[in-house]
């Protein structure tokens, strides 16, 4: 990886950290419908805003279309070794940005509108066979379409069908599973950021460092620049900042790893999430003494009471 690649890299997550900072200021001060709209009770009962996850997802986006600039100006190419198998498409940045905006406008939607009473995969498939469409099945249509469009973006000349159902998966899983880590403080964000270095190390070792930094860098610095406030357990995520992050990291994977890496990564998604609707991820934790530390590293000690969920 050349200096000025790990510089632009560095420069976009410490943009998409100083956005989100300045975002997350601002709709505190001036919340979109009101501070009440956005106010949730967390795990311990206690009050937090949802206005994180707008935040981080305004962070993000911005970082990725700076870089679309960046790229644009340059020619449109990251500077990296020759990669036999796949080049990074060169609508990377932008291919981030739809699946940023997809995953926190459905995200969203699901956040403000969502009633709660239907739950998972399961539960929304199952009011649906009953005749009712919740928000959380809008969502998942949502992020599917946002996966098929950032998927056909990064489609590169001589990419197979399955190529582009991998993509396609991987944003939209991608999206959902962050999601599903979004239970206690900064389980999500510390996912993510491991996900951004994984990818990087994934990448490095495929021959394409470059690429890997700088696919993770806006993601992970938005998330990053939060963490303080999710770990203090004043704000967090929501669906719109999981759901966004979790895509935009999907659409990394898809742009910079080896197909048989994505058939394996998109393989660990589905059978996680399938794993979620009859095992409590926040119980297996608790009960993984490495997990465990690493889950509560930065909080606030347990409730008295052991978890539910």
């Amino acid at each position: 990886m050349t200096y000025r690649t790990l510089g632009a890299s560095v420069l976009t997550g410490a943009a998409a950290a100083v956005v989100a900072r300045l975002a997350y200021r601002a709709l505190n001060r001036f919340p979109p419908g009101g501070e009440k709209a956005w106010s949730r009770v967390n795990h311990r009962g206690e009050p937090v805003t949802l206005l994180e996850g707008p935040a981080a997802v305004a962070g993000a986006i911005a970082a990725s279309a700076l870089g679309a600039a960046a790229l644009s100006a340059a020619g449109g190419r990251l500077p990296g070794p020759a990669q036999p198998e796949r080049t990074v498409p060169d609508r990377l940045p932008i291919a981030l940005c739809v699946a940023g905006l997809g995953g926190g406008a459905f995200g969203m939607l699901d956040d403000l509108k969502g009633s709660g009473k239907r739950r998972g995969l399961r539960g929304h498939l199952g009011a649906l066979r009953d005749g009712e469409v919740t928000t959380g099945t809008v969502k998942l249509a949502g992020l599917a379409a946002t996966g098929a469009v950032g998927a056909a973006l990064l489609r590169h000349e001589g990419g197979s069908r399955a190529d582009y159902a991998v993509n396609a998966g991987l944003i939209a899983g991608g999206a959902n599973l962050l999601n599903l880590f979004d239970l206690r403080p900064g389980r999500a964000i510390k996912v993510g950021a491991l996900s951004g270095a994984l990818i990087s190390s994934a990448s490095a070792v495929a021959g394409r460092p470059a690429h890997g930094v700088a696919a993770v860098a806006a993601p992970v610095g938005a998330a990053l620049a939060v963490l303080p406030e999710d770990l203090g357990e004043r704000a967090m995520l929501g669906d719109a900042g999981a759901n966004s992050l979790g895509a935009m990291l999907g659409a990394a994977d898809a742009a910079t790893l080896p197909r048989p890496a994505r058939i394996g990564l998109l393989t660990a998604i589905i059978v996680l999430t399938g794993l979620s609707e009859k095992v409590s991820f926040t119980k297996v934790i608790a009960r993984t003494p490495a997990l465990n530390w690493l889950d509560m590293l930065g909080r606030r000690a347990p409730a008295s009471r052991p978890p539910s969920t």
